[in-house]
């Protein structure tokens, strides 16, 4: 059995998903002759370890319980009178994990991965990128700070894995990365790259007002809890830099032109929500209305998308050929078209449910099992005849 020690930061709906299918891919994985060992999981406040992190593990009964403990909104400091483990809380947290990034990733490797949506791992990652660990991400934040911070995180590209942060499972990086390492250059990156914004832009186009929709996507969970988080298009921002820096563009968010869906002075810092949804939201309809009915007389549809080439990368509203692959977009699926020489005429076009914790953590859980080469093989014992 090729044994994988794996720590986990953030235990939102995402890293609770992930533990689960690890627990329930058992026998999957046995057959795979992987193991799957955790060691450790925190959030932000505090960090549970196995008792020994070279040979222990948090075992399964233990990570359900970090589910169910997590999900009724309980810190994970209640896991103390549950089964053996060592508990760490904040401030002791990130120099607690370096430390076993430390441990681990000298002797047998560690697999670090960070479901969470915080900025402040990335310190920790730069770190134990240097002792030898594996990242594995679905956090988009550490790709898009600051180039030198990237740089230090993409230094060991073999050991790093981070398609969750664009699309959730949908294997949108590593198409681009056979893209790209073949030598066939990408010059054209066109997605809609938002569940959220897709399914609202496409319920517009039957008729219904913008304000609406938005109110509708909001009850069926396919917003954040403030809708602005989405209609500011900052989430798409970060995944289409991810993009444009793959294809090698050194380009920071602040350089990107992105299209927010209603103006400053309704902004959250500015407008509480209730009044948002109640007032401001209505004032926004007329304006997308017109611009809805100005590109069916073109021909076209309205997506909001994010376009990469060599000289933009832009986020907001464009017309696009009803009949294209962005144009056929319904619902909350993502989809993303790649134009390079050998799909030229006919971009290679990748499309699937873009949002929801379970794909995005099935994707997080194929990026670890990607990586298991990188981890020794466990030592033969030869008997004499």
């Amino acid at each position: 059995m090729k044994n994988i020690p794996l720590l986990l930061m953030g235990c939102g709906g995402v890293g609770r998903q992930l533990l689960q299918h690890i627990v329930s891919c058992r026998s999957l994985h046995a057959k795979q002759g992987v193991h799957l060992r955790v060691v450790g999981v925190c959030d932000s406040k505090s960090l549970v370890v196995a008792p020994d992190v070279f040979t222990a593990e948090l075992d399964d009964s233990f990570l359900l319980e970090v589910c169910r403990v997590k999900s009724n909104g309980s810190p994970l400091l209640t896991l103390g009178n549950f089964g053996a483990c060592q508990v760490f809380a904040s401030p002791e947290v990130l120099p607690k994990v370096t430390d076993i990034g430390g441990l681990l990733g000298k002797s047998t490797g560690l697999a670090f991965v960070d479901c969470s949506a915080s900025a402040e791992t990335i310190g920790v990652l730069n770190r134990v990128v240097d002792f030898g660990c594996c990242l594995v991400l679905a956090n988009k934040k550490p790709l898009t700070v600051s180039m030198d911070d990237y740089d230090k995180l993409v230094s060991q590209p073999r050991r790093l894995r981070h398609e969750s942060t664009v699309g959730a499972g949908l294997p949108a990086i590593a198409s681009l990365n056979r893209i790209i390492s073949s030598g066939d250059p990408v010059y054209r990156i066109i997605g809609s790259l938002s569940g959220t914004l897709g399914y609202v832009m496409s319920e517009v186009e039957d008729g219904k007002p913008f304000s609406q929709v938005v109110s509708a996507a909001k009850s069926l969970g396919y917003t954040e809890p403030d809708p602005r988080d989405d209609l500011g298009g900052m989430d798409v921002a970060r995944k289409a830099l991810i993009l444009a820096r793959l294809l090698g563009r050194r380009i920071n968010l602040d350089d990107m032109k992105i299209e927010s869906l209603y103006p400053e002075e309704m902004g959250p810092d500015v407008m509480p929500l209730e009044d948002f949804l109640a007032n401001g939201l209505p004032l926004l309809d007329k304006n997308i209305e017109d611009r809805i009915k100005q590109a069916s007389a073109n021909g076209n549809v309205l997506r909001y998308v994010c376009l990469i080439d060599d000289t933009r990368c832009e986020i907001g509203i464009q017309e696009v050929p009803k009949d294209s692959a962005l144009g056929r977009l319904r619902g909350s699926d993502n989809v993303l078209e790649i134009y390079s020489r050998c799909y030229e005429k006919q971009p290679l076009v990748i499309q699937g449910a873009g949002a929801g914790n379970d794909t995005t953590a099935a994707g997080v859980l194929a990026d670890i099992l990607d990586i298991q080469d990188l981890f020794p093989q466990p030592s033969v014992v030869h008997h004499g005849h």
